[in-house]
């Protein structure tokens, strides 16, 4: 089994590797530093837990997966977490990106689609001591408006367009981490900054490659990416 140690020289090899479009050398060390704390085997299935710690993709049921510990490391860079921050994450999965998050934040709420992810990751985050993150059942598309405006929003799951409820949940300032594109294949990791005037500014980071966020979504009018 690969270890912890091993998992974060995979991240700093991926983060060299991709850092002309990631414009970075390196990641925050105190993301780097919640990677390192999160034990990410208590995050998948029993029979997949000698992969725990290998730099790709995990299948955890319900046709989802955990994501690479690298895009986990750089999403999480890339919405520039602080102390006092309350952020809500779409696509809960295993819970292990709102574990991370949950190390460098005040609060977390995230919403899952599948009600058996929801009610096992609940469980496994109480049991693990997060206390500051809050799951909730549900659309994740249409946010959670009664706990917004958000320091910063995190999808974990591929939209063809950006879900207009998510930007209107943003604070001035705030950004918005998510992969845009078509189910798991032609999709760009898109950073989404809202403006004081309540505009956007995005910026495409890298290709990547999620599950597709589940529901029947309305595409946006004068949507802009793909």
């Amino acid at each position: 089994m690969i270890s912890r140690e091993q998992m974060l020289q995979d991240i700093d090899r991926e983060v060299r590797i991709t850092r002309r479009e990631i414009g970075k050398d390196a990641l925050d060390p105190r993301v780097m530093a919640a990677m390192k704390r999160v034990p990410r085997h208590e995050f998948v299935p029993n029979e997949v837990r000698d992969r725990a710690y290998e730099n790709g993709p995990v299948p955890i049921g319900h046709g989802q997966t955990i994501s690479q510990p690298y895009i986990v490391a750089l999403m999480t860079d890339l919405l520039e977490p602080e102390p006092d921050d309350v952020i809500l994450e779409v696509g809960t999965g295993s819970g292990y990106q709102a574990a991370v998050l949950a190390e460098l934040v005040k609060k977390v709420y995230s919403i899952e689609f599948v009600p058996e992810l929801a009610e096992a990751v609940q469980a496994r985050l109480r049991r693990l001591g997060y206390t500051n993150v809050e799951v909730h059942q549900g659309d994740g598309y249409y946010g959670l408006p009664e706990h917004a405006p958000y320091d910063g929003i995190l999808v974990t799951a591929a939209t063809p367009y950006i879900p207009p409820p998510l930007v209107e949940q943003l604070k001035p300032g705030a950004r918005l981490v998510i992969p845009v594109g078509e189910p798991y294949y032609h999709q760009d990791l898109v950073v989404v900054e809202k403006t004081a005037e309540g505009g956007i500014e995005t910026r495409k980071v890298l290709a990547v490659a999620f599950v597709p966020l589940v529901g029947d979504h309305p595409r946006p009018p004068g949507s802009q990416l793909r």
